[in-house]
């Protein structure tokens, strides 16, 4: 098989949450055991860190990843899903898996595939694992697919966990209350590992210090270390300000993943950075100011509040649930423009009409849907949005959608393709 053939047989054979849901998830970690033991335990010949959370892994992850190299060190991530290219979910020091070693990994673990039948996500992360082990890496970050107990990645035992906040988010596999579903994340809770919290409720805290306890693990909650003093746009970086809690030190700091939710995400990362350099990791303040500067273009981190183009201005974010609609919200809170244009398209298995229920009445909609077996249909989710004031028009695709909004909006509108990761990653990028 080429590559295309062998991403084609990955997609065609195996399960994949992502394009049917709840059906593709394996409740258990057996079938990843199996394929580690198979392939001589490879995530046990590199150090990790582990990421959980409802929202901000990913963008934890890259910031994390991006310091660790600055840093000088030789660093793996794995994160999921990918928005345009399936090698976007392992890197190696900011660069994609190359095509060869997946068609290679893919024909050798090809009779286990046919004999244990893995989930889609169960073999990327045995093939991240195997990579990183190949690479000879020095520290990988390892996001969470969902949940986080019976997660294909809660194989590992880290240096440092890290759990970036509890919301709602995959209610009908991880449990409907914040307390049940803080129940499967803080299962990436190991024995004597540290782990860092970025944001507890009052639902979810006595949640994380008893399994901490249980674990005999150090609880470091992330708000009770940092605080943000000052944040503002400037030249297109967000520049925050942050004052360390115990010291009363501050420091300032210029972000390229500009959505204002960065501010939270930013606590917990300098909180994990404090764990690492306790346990002599060799990491600066210089590293951290270069590192945060350029994570995007380090690490390659698209769809959170990215602008693809100005005049009028169109925006790509991930949010797709509750908490990260709320974020968006907020995020259009602090800018100026004319009118607002929301391109949405969400899948069948989220709290749509919650997600609905926050948007404003005043923005002209373009509804529409990702092309996975999840998607909800434009349609219907038109009709959905109707019972909350919000008007517009169907398109079958998100390009099609996209290329209807620019038509109308004028230079100093502003454009948001939001509601879904699938719908994100399949606008076509301006050709640069």
């Amino acid at each position: 098989m080429n590559y295309k053939e062998t991403i084609e047989y990955l997609y065609a054979k195996l399960p994949m949450f992502s394009r049917i849901g709840a059906a593709a998830i394996k409740k258990d970690l057996h079938n990843t055991l199996a394929l580690c033991e198979a392939l001589n335990n490879p995530h046990q010949k590199f150090k990790t860190i582990h990421v959980a959370g409802t929202n901000g892994k990913g963008s934890v992850s890259h910031m994390l990843a991006a310091i660790l190299q600055t840093a000088g060190y030789t660093t793996g991530l794995y994160t999921s899903p990918h928005l345009h290219d399936f090698r976007e979910r392992i890197k190696v020091n900011g660069k994609m898996v190359e095509e060869e070693f997946i068609i290679d990994f893919t024909k050798r673990i090809q009779p286990l595939i046919e004999t244990i039948e893995p989930s889609f996500f169960e073999i990327t992360v045995a093939m991240a694992f195997e990579y990183f082990a190949e690479r000879q890496i020095d520290m990988a970050v390892i996001e969470t697919g969902l949940g986080g107990r019976l997660d294909s990645t809660n194989v590992i035992t880290p240096e440092l966990s890290i759990i970036t906040n509890i919301g709602w988010d995959h209610m009908n596999l991880l449990g409907n209350t914040l307390e049940l579903i803080a129940s499967e994340k803080a299962g990436i809770i190991k024995k004597g590992v540290p782990v860092v919290v970025g944001e507890i409720l009052n639902e979810t805290n006595p949640v994380f210090v008893a399994k901490a306890k249980e674990q005999s693990s150090t609880l470091i909650v992330a708000e009770d270390c940092f605080q943000v003093l000052h944040n503002e746009m400037n030249k297109e970086m967000l520049q925050v300000q942050v004052q360390e809690k115990h010291s009363g030190i501050s420091h300032s700091y210029q972000l390229d993943l500009t959505g204002i939710y960065q501010t939270k995400n930013l606590l917990t990362v300098l909180t994990a950075v404090k764990q690492l350099q306790q346990q002599g990791c060799k990491i600066t303040e210089k590293h951290l100011q270069t590192a945060l500067q350029h994570t995007r273009h380090i690490n390659g981190l698209h769809g959170r509040w990215e602008v693809i183009q100005q005049r009028p201005t169109v925006v790509l974010d991930v949010g797709h649930n509750e908490d990260g609609m709320k974020q968006v919200i907020k995020q259009l809170s602090t800018l100026t423009f004319n009118h607002l244009h929301i391109i949405i398209g969400m899948v069948k298995d989220k709290e749509i009409s919650t997600v609905l229920s926050l948007l404003p009445a005043d923005a002209t909609y373009y509804f529409t849907k990702a092309q996975i077996p999840r998607a909800l249909n434009e349609t219907e989710l038109q009709t959905k949005a109707a019972a909350f004031h919000l008007k517009g028009t169907c398109f079958a695709e998100v390009n099609d959608a996209l290329k209807q909004a620019r038509q109308n909006a004028a230079a100093d509108d502003l454009i948001v393709v939001c509601g879904s990761v699938f719908l994100v990653g399949e606008v076509k990028l301006p050709e640069h």
